[in-house]
């Protein structure tokens, strides 16, 4: 059962950093394009940070996916009330983020 409850943490904790990974990703590469920007002196700047805040976006709703699921992967070994609800509220909070995210780059 404890080899159980390890694989369990390992697989969430492994959910986790890969959406810290692709926020961080998607960071960099953002702010690597607007410096590109910034430098070149670009005329359509408008456009160019549209662009860039519609890749950041997408980038932040899947990470958010992966941390969605580290949070359920980990109540699996915990399923008191309490967990539940943190449980709950997590991805209530992390949901209605996505969902707004998702309707911002639709939008644009």
């Amino acid at each position: 059962m404890d080899s159980y409850h390890g694989l369990i943490n390992a697989v969430s904790f492994s959910l986790n950093i890969i959406g810290a990974l692709i926020t961080i990703w998607g960071i960099i590469i953002s702010f690597f394009e607007f410096l590109k920007k910034e430098i070149l002196n670009r005329k359509e700047s408008v456009q160019l940070n549209e662009a860039i805040r519609i890749k950041l976006g997408s980038y932040l709703v899947l990470a958010l996916e992966f941390f969605i699921a580290g949070d359920i992967v980990k109540t699996i070994i915990t399923p008191t009330w309490e967990s539940l609800g943190i449980l709950g509220t997590i991805v209530v909070i992390r949901t209605i983020l996505s969902y707004f995210l998702t309707k911002d780059l639709k939008k644009i």
